[in-house]
């Protein structure tokens, strides 16, 4: 049989999706993802992977099944308990390098809010780079609630004062291959995918995509879930987070002992003090400085501890949750 030797080989990429009860969208969405890969003409060889988040309606393997034409492949990696999507990310990372090959991984949601047409644009980006780094989505335009875009700004806030990075990207994102090596030791990855990778200082850069809207059903993401999300991202920077404050606790020490210093020095040496003054401003500064004493006491046992904790590790430990794989039979 003649080979084409200069047409290059079709990019093998896993699309990696966990999936919490959201599997009516996330069939939608798989079917979307192969009729645009199809009709984008890059010869595209596509293999998902669903990590089912120990959903409360099991999988029907008959709802994914469809006449494919890019996509080869459909893996169900069910797990024993529900973990959250940043977890079943890590869990999926370590059980597509362990028992799969390919080009590229694609990290995405399963309801459809990261989008087909997303999906070939970061693609099209990552092919540019030369297939060398990772490209991440970065949302362009959002359609949540504005008390969603409010409480996300000040997240966005808090975050680059703690840790001195932005926050612009989420999961939606495409991993050279070798990426996973790292990832997969990474105990941050078990926290936040994203925050991860830019910890591990892999190469990365960001393409502007829009997100879109839900397919079906709705979404179970609420306040206390998306606090706890943005407590996960942040926590991948504990120490840096650590080492910011204690710094802000011994400024805000020096700063109280500086007060109480000169409180002391006016009602001794000058007349400028008023009855009652000097107690009140020196009991005051007092208290601030025991405060502080005590977070700056309480970061640094907090940043020694840490040091010698034992981490979860997604190589050594992912195996505990899987309860099982189940391969869907594709029609076509």
């Amino acid at each position: 049989m003649f080979v084409d030797a200069a047409r290059p080989a079709p990019l093998r990429v896993v699309v990696l999706m966990p999936v919490c009860d959201d599997w009516t969208a996330a069939s939608q969405l798989l079917r979307l993802i192969d009729a645009a890969a199809d009709k984008s003409g890059l010869g595209l060889r596509l293999e998902a992977v669903l990590v089912d988040d120990r959903s409360q309606q099991p999988c029907d393997p008959a709802a994914l099944q469809f006449p494919y034409l890019a996509v080869k492949r459909i893996c169900v990696v069910r797990l024993r308990r529900n973990l959250g999507h940043q977890r079943a990310i890590a869990i999926g990372l370590t059980h597509v390098h362990q028992s799969m090959t390919g080009d590229a991984v694609m990290v995405m949601d399963s309801d459809g809010e990261d989008t087909a047409e997303g999906v070939l644009q970061l693609i099209a980006a990552y092919g540019k780079t030369g297939s060398s780094q990772a490209i991440f989505a970065e949302r362009s335009r959002r359609t949540e609630s504005a008390l969603f875009k409010a409480f996300y700004r000040l997240f966005r806030v808090l975050h680059r004062a703690l840790t001195g990075l932005g926050v612009k990207v989420g999961n939606f994102s495409i991993l050279p291959w070798g990426y996973l090596e790292t990832l997969v030791v990474l105990a941050e990855t078990w926290n936040h995918y994203a925050a991860a990778v830019f910890r591990s200082k892999l190469r990365f850069t960001t393409v502007a995509i829009p997100r879109g809207c839900r397919l079906a059903g709705e979404s179970r993401m609420n306040f206390v879930s998306l606090v706890a999300h943005g407590l996960s991202a942040i926590s991948v920077f504990a120490d840096v987070v650590g080492v910011r404050l204690l710094i802000a606790s011994v400024v805000g020490s020096l700063l109280a002992a500086g007060g109480i210093a000169a409180v002391t020095a006016i009602r001794l040496f000058t007349n400028l003090a008023i009855p009652g003054w000097a107690t009140g401003a020196v009991g005051l500064s007092l208290i601030v400085l025991i405060q502080c004493i005590t977070m700056a006491a309480g970061f640094t046992f907090f940043m020694l501890s840490n040091r010698t904790n034992m981490a979860f590790i997604p190589l050594r430990d992912y195996a505990l949750f899987i309860a099982g794989t189940a391969e869907i039979p594709l029609d076509g």
